[in-house]
């Protein structure tokens, strides 16, 4: 979903309140008739056009602590998910869950494999030679198709 600025909202709302129609206000600022009307809702119910928070709470590992967390992956990387929990929980004072720690690795782009961390480059295969991949799944040798049976006549 796309986020409009309150200046568009506002012109697209004055714009209907002078009779223009929904859809020709969809037209002349190239928006679907949706925004236009979700607009028009939000200043009636609200008498505000601006933007609403964003539901539920505060990321607990925030974006400004990830450098920290990166480090500590790159030092440790065959640390498991509790460890890592213990290990936040002694160095930032904060316990956090395993499914916390999982969605902030998961933002750093690191994964599980091998039972040992690994960046997001380290799990791509070395290319062939002749630069040309297989495909993963060979292709079927079923008879059945999709296609329509030739008739004949």
């Amino acid at each position: 979903m796309r986020a409009y600025s309150t200046d568009l909202k506002e012109r697209l709302v004055r714009a209907v309140a002078d009779g223009l129609p929904m859809r020709e206000a969809a037209r002349r600022f190239a928006v679907a008739v949706t925004t236009v009307k979700r607009a028009v809702v939000q200043q009636r119910e609200t008498g505000s056009l601006a933007r609403k928070p964003i539901p539920g709470r505060p990321r607990t590992i925030r974006r400004e602590h990830e450098p920290i967390l990166l480090a500590r992956l790159q030092a440790a990387p065959d640390a498991t998910v509790l460890e890592h929990c213990a290990w936040w929980a002694e160095q930032q004072g904060q316990q956090v869950s395993e499914g916390t720690m999982w969605r902030a690795l998961h933002r750093l782009g690191w994964t599980h494999k091998k039972s040992h961390w690994q960046p997001p480059s380290a799990m791509r295969r070395p290319a062939r030679p002749g630069g040309r991949r297989l495909p993963s799944v060979p292709p079927s040798s079923s008879s059945l198709s999709t296609k329509a049976a030739p008739t004949s006549r």
